[in-house]
């Protein structure tokens, strides 16, 4: 049974940064691709960042230059460095495994 559990989310300023992890359980990690994505009560789920198999990165146009998505095979541990952070960034971020495993979300709140 995979597990997706997020965690570093929290209160941030604008233009402040935080950084996400994502523990997965189980040994799959490496064979899917992991992204991260996020929802507020406003609008649908977004993709925010993938990476691939082979480590290939793929992010949303609102959060290129400012936002990293990384991974450590080693750890089963997906990571989202998020920088420069704006209120519109707020959200419910999730990370998924090849969109087949979902976590519970973290909360990322910006504001002054």
């Amino acid at each position: 049974q995979v597990q997706l559990v997020e965690s570093g989310g929290g209160l941030v300023q604008p233009g402040g940064s935080l950084r996400l992890s994502c523990a997965a359980s189980g040994s799959t990690f490496p064979i899917f691709s992991m992204g991260w994505y996020r929802q507020t009560p406003e609008k649908e789920r977004e993709m925010v960042a993938y990476i691939s198999k082979s480590g290939s990165t793929n992010y949303a146009d609102s959060v290129k230059g400012r936002f990293t998505i990384s991974k450590d095979n080693g750890k089963n541990t997906l990571y989202l460095e998020m920088n420069s952070l704006k209120p519109e960034d707020t959200a419910v971020y999730y990370c998924t495994m090849g969109n087949l495993y979902w976590g519970q979300g973290t909360q990322v709140t910006v504001s002054s």
